[in-house]
């Protein structure tokens, strides 16, 4: 569920026209939702209710802007973060450090200085030679670092291989086989806190089973770490629970279904249970505003040319992922259409034969489900600004990033002397 809704013809988010945010803002512009956003939370704590104080650390990633995390900070999360950009990101919207994992394959030796500095929760390491890094930066600060080894269960998580992130030939975390091993290594680390399990298989996950398959194995694990004399005291179970993009396909498991099945599952764990939901939160709490620039007629279909393009929203480029395209004063008709944006890329390409509202130069669209993996993977190719975003809440709403001019863009660069002159 979402608060964009179609009142007297057109749609608004929560009380505000989306028409005016276009007008006053410009377009494209990312739109969220903050009555969206804290239910969405609600039902995701909902979800773990009978669980005794689990951490819900909200994956920076698929949303990092100030304005979103420091709605979620007062909801309560915490943040799942994977740079020292995005941990620095957590701190300043107000996320405590103790409720702070950082995860992610390649921290450096400053980004796991900076994270001990601030005292965060736990690090999810994903190697023996991470584990051997931390372990001296630690001692070096007199300081000792709390950690899990993030386990790879070689579990397929039947998503789009770009974002399955469990199977033995992706680059994240260590082999299931080798893990009594590598946790025997680490506790004869100096400087190191072995405190928890980690796991995590992918991303927009449609299928409970290959969740619980590997949440059995970390159970499993759990116990044998523990006879091995391990002092396993969390266990992170990642996130990845997907969200309804496509309506003509089958809805993902509701969150309520992902608890039980946790629940069930993790009944006898000794253990505090931590989650790094990102899309489920931020998904639907997001639209990409967009007017159409023109519409020409295609070989087969019309081509809908809109302002919006791969480099303000990347995932149909990327993935071939679909979001739903609306009108946002829809005329009443509909026809197959192309829906495309002005970037000098084939792949530059929303929609290929699209039933969807029929539109005409200057109407606008709204990019649906866009608050997850949007504005976040956005970039400025062929010379175009960054996309802004605009929070809403109730009858307010505000600028949370303005759209840079292109003088800036230019500023950035700079030319050596020799070509002063």
């Amino acid at each position: 569920m979402d608060h964009f809704d179609y009142v007297d013809g057109a749609m608004q988010v929560e009380q505000v026209p989306m028409a005016a945010i276009a007008d006053a803002v410009g377009t494209p512009v990312y739109v969220y939702s903050t009555a969206t956003l804290t239910r969405h939370v609600g039902v995701f704590r909902d979800a773990l209710g009978s669980l005794h104080n689990p951490l819900i650390a909200f994956a920076v990633k698929a949303n990092p802007n100030a304005a979103v995390l420091a709605t979620l900070a007062k909801l309560g999360l915490g943040a799942d973060v994977v740079s020292g950009g995005e941990l620095l990101r957590a701190i300043a919207a107000g996320i405590p450090a103790d409720r702070i994992v950082f995860s992610g394959v390649g921290k450096t030796a400053e980004e796991m200085r900076l994270a001990l500095d601030h005292g965060i929760f736990q690090f999810n390491l994903e190697s023996e030679p991470e584990a051997e890094m931390l372990s001296q930066v630690a001692l070096s600060m007199g300081k000792r670092a709390p950690v899990a080894y993030r386990i790879n269960p070689d579990v397929d998580a039947g998503t789009h291989a770009k974002i399955s992130t469990g199977k033995s030939e992706n680059k994240f975390g260590i082999p299931y086989a080798r893990a009594l091993e590598s946790y025997a290594a680490a506790r004869d680390l100096p400087g190191l806190d072995v405190q928890g399990v980690a796991v995590h298989i992918g991303s927009q996950l449609t299928d409970l089973a290959p969740l619980e398959a590997a949440f059995t194995k970390v159970g499993a694990l759990i116990a044998a770490l523990r006879d091995a004399g391990h002092d396993i005291r969390t266990a992170d179970l990642g996130g990845g629970l997907g969200v309804p993009y496509n309506p003509a396909l089958p809805e993902p498991p509701s969150p309520a279904a992902y608890g039980d099945m946790v629940c069930r599952v993790t009944q006898d764990w000794p253990v505090r249970l931590m989650f790094e939901p990102g899309r489920v939160i931020v998904g639907n709490a997001g639209a990409l505003l967009s007017r159409v620039v023109r519409v020409k007629q295609g070989a087969k279909a019309p081509f809908v040319i809109v302002d919006a393009a791969m480099n303000d929203l990347l995932r149909p480029s990327l993935y071939d992922a679909w979001h739903d395209i609306r009108a946002v004063t829809p005329a009443g008709q509909r026809a197959a259409a192309n829906v495309v944006g002005p970037v000098c890329e084939t792949g530059d390409t929303f929609a290929m034969g699209r039933d969807m509202d029929v539109v005409a130069a200057g109407d606008l669209v709204a990019f649906m489900t866009a608050g997850a993996y949007g504005a976040t993977m956005a970039g400025t190719y062929n010379s175009r600004p960054l996309t802004p975003e605009v929070l809403v809440s109730g009858d307010k709403w505000a600028v949370v990033r303005a759209r840079p001019p292109i003088e800036a863009l230019i500023a950035g660069d700079s030319i050596p002397d020799w070509l002063a002159d």
